[in-house]
């Protein structure tokens, strides 16, 4: 079972290459910036490490013989854990092609061999500062109650927050982790990304129509923020909403504030923040011209029953 440092005061780095002299110079660079090494001549042992210690950085040889740095960072992004673990490319290759694939296979920068130590040292600062922010980011979602996760290009599960992860298990009916977007959905997200978030329409499941899923934009390369919503029933009549000049999501708000839903319900109904809902309650009562939730809920029943 693979373990994380949790205690550990010096960041951990993974080096991989088959030079004995690339990991000598980078041992010692390493540990003379305060870091602890552990290195690996081939992808192979490279994955028999991070099975048993999770580093905090990868400094992985792109041409290695048996599994070469490309395949095992692939193998090694698969595991979820694994995921937000930066991993730097090194190799003699320049070409643009051996550049796109480093990337591709899940890398977050190359640097080309021979290598510069000073310059390294300053990608791996960048990187680990980058890594840190994304982790603590994450925890504050966590804390908040979202309805988050991230998928790769593939569609495949990142991470989720225990929010989202108990509605995809739901849905899923398996592990979450094992969760992977539909091709329908794979190509929601591709329309999606070049669209961007605000333009992004949400979209049903293929199978659940009362799970919602909205496009929130690309966090990392190659990780993109999803939000789920549980909408069941939870939008007026789409020609009233019209008629009102409230935003579907103003529908939304207001349907569920006319079943008697505190703000506080229909933040974790729709995956908002409470101030976020509050933002909304103050359109909608400007739009209806009503000056508290009791007279805007009447509105909105009457409706319902006209439309009914």
């Amino acid at each position: 079972m693979r373990m994380n440092i949790e205690s550990k005061k010096r960041d951990v780095a993974l080096v991989v290459d088959d030079s004995p002299e690339t990991l000598r110079l980078l041992t010692d660079a390493l540990d003379g910036a305060g870091m602890t090494v552990m290195v690996a001549l081939d992808g192979a042992a490279a994955i028999r490490i991070i099975d048993q210690i999770t580093p905090d950085i990868v400094l992985l040889d792109a041409v290695m013989p048996g599994i070469d740095g490309f395949e095992t960072c692939r193998r090694l992004k698969r595991d979820a854990g694994l995921a937000n673990v930066p991993v730097i490319f090194m190799t003699g290759l320049a070409d643009t092609e051996h550049i796109v694939r480093g990337l591709e296979a899940g890398g977050v920068d190359y640097v080309t061999k021979p290598i510069v130590i000073e310059e390294m040292l300053a990608r791996i600062r960048v990187h680990l500062g980058n890594a840190r922010l994304t982790q603590s980011a994450r925890a504050a979602l966590d804390v908040s109650g979202r309805f988050l996760f991230a998928v790769d290009r593939q569609g495949k599960l990142l991470w989720a927050t225990p929010q989202a992860q108990k509605l995809l298990s739901d849905h899923h009916g398996a592990q979450a982790d094992d969760f992977v977007l539909p091709p329908s959905l794979l190509q929601w997200l591709e329309q999606a990304k070049a669209r961007g978030s605000s333009k992004s329409p949400a979209v049903s499941l293929p199978d659940n129509p009362q799970l919602r899923l909205y496009y929130m934009g690309e966090t990392a390369p190659n990780e993109f923020l999803l939000r789920l919503s549980r909408e069941s029933g939870s939008a007026l009549p789409p020609e009233f909403t019209s008629e009102l000049g409230l935003t579907t999501r103003e529908g939304e708000v207001l349907a569920w504030l006319s079943k008697g839903k505190t703000n506080r319900d229909i933040a974790q109904i729709l995956g908002l923040s409470p101030r976020t809902v509050d933002k909304h309650l103050e359109q909608i009562y400007a739009k209806l011209g009503v000056e508290n939730r009791t007279a805007a809920a009447a509105i909105a029943a009457n409706a319902t029953r006209r439309n009914s």
